[in-house]
């Protein structure tokens, strides 16, 4: 398994949408954690064909019963950073569950803002060296939990002086991770990986905030083989296409990751992509923005003014790095931007019919 490379492509996948240009919370996108997100059943059962909280990969393997299989499911589990004001009576008590405050979108200390966010917290559940004629036999199916929890830190002025506290609040995920095998054809299985959200909805309203804290969001999964071979989806053999043609992708899309022509690795994105995809080397680091074009959103960042700027500064630590990275860019970094030829892949399509040239940038 690729691991580095699928560790790669994961870490910027599963960011978009956590910071949106115009990167500041006082011209808030409502739409933040638009990809992949898996919701509490209770929730979704009075929306149907709106959103999920069932995802289901499913691809073909050449192989062996003996041949080993690793499966990675990723998501963040969101963080609720909201900013308390204490009275001034206060004093400089401790700070903990019982301290009185008052929360609101932001509060100024000194010459900054201190705002209320949702953060992220990665969480992975992961089988290891699981063989394929064991799965054909016995279906693996692994729950998992991730606990709620809050947590209470100070805010103090340039003085040093208690002005307030950050409390940062997550609520409980639970799910289930169901991993199958089934022979196919000679030497050939079909693979299925069925994520599930089985948290219960506490939420007291439909609020879309509240309903993010008990939702896997921007859900991925990736596959590795050992002593057998993945199979495209994309451009499988003449031989295979009915049965590529019959796997179940629901609400994600499997494809070859590694250097051209590696069978070994499948990362399953709910963002569309195309096998072997790559991270552009020119891209200096990830923008958040879905769809986002390096070089557009690099020049915007660099003209907003100074008020701005500071803004997108005291949002997170992400947001900050973001500028700092942009604004240290060198002149020939920028124009590395601009473009870049690259040669084309022809995509063959089903019976090596030509459908044109895929690229990447």
């Amino acid at each position: 398994m690729n691991q580095s490379l699928v560790d790669r492509l994961v870490n910027a996948l599963l960011y978009e949408g956590y910071l949106l240009y115009p990167y500041r919370p006082s011209v808030k996108n409502r739409q933040r954690w638009s990809f992949g997100g898996l919701y509490p059943p209770e929730y979704t059962a009075g929306r149907p064909g709106a959103d999920a909280s069932t995802m289901q990969t499913q691809c073909l393997a050449r192989g062996s019963p003996g041949t080993a299989l690793t499966v990675s499911v990723r998501f963040l589990h969101l963080v609720a950073r909201q900013v308390g004001e204490l009275d001034a009576s206060w004093g400089d008590g401790p700070i903990d569950a019982l301290t009185p405050v008052r929360f609101v979108e932001s509060l100024r200390v000194g010459d900054s803002v201190v705002h209320s966010w949702q953060e992220a917290v990665e969480r992975e559940i992961r089988l290891d060296d699981v063989d394929l004629g064991g799965l054909a036999a016995h279906p693996r199916r692994l729950g998992f939990r991730f606990g709620a929890g809050v947590g209470r830190e100070p805010v103090r002025d340039p003085s040093g002086s208690l002005v307030g506290l950050l409390e940062r609040r997550q609520s409980s995920v639970e799910g289930v991770v169901e991993l199958s095998a089934e022979a196919v054809g000679d030497s050939l299985f079909r693979i299925t990986v069925r994520i599930e959200n089985q948290t219960r909805f506490e939420a007291l309203t439909d609020d879309r905030e509240e309903v993010l804290m008990q939702t896997l969001v921007s859900t991925h999964t990736s596959l590795g083989i050992r002593e057998g071979a993945f199979i495209s989806l994309l451009d499988p053999p003449d031989s295979l296409c009915a049965l590529t043609a019959g796997c179940r992708n629901e609400g994600t899309w499997p494809v070859l990751v590694g250097a051209e022509g590696d069978v070994d690795t499948i990362l399953s994105s709910p963002i569309i992509l195309y096998d072997y995809p790559q991270i552009a080397p020119e891209s200096p680091g990830d923008l958040f923005d879905a769809t986002e074009i390096d070089e557009i959103l690099t020049l915007r960042i660099m003209t907003l003014s100074d008020d701005e700027k500071r803004a997108m500064a005291e949002l997170d630590a992400r947001g900050r790095g973001l500028l700092e990275r942009t604004e240290s860019l060198a002149r020939g970094q920028l124009m590395e931007l601009h473009g870049s030829m690259r040669e084309a892949r022809p995509f063959l399509g089903r019976g090596g019919e030509s459908h044109g040239a895929l690229g990447s940038d």
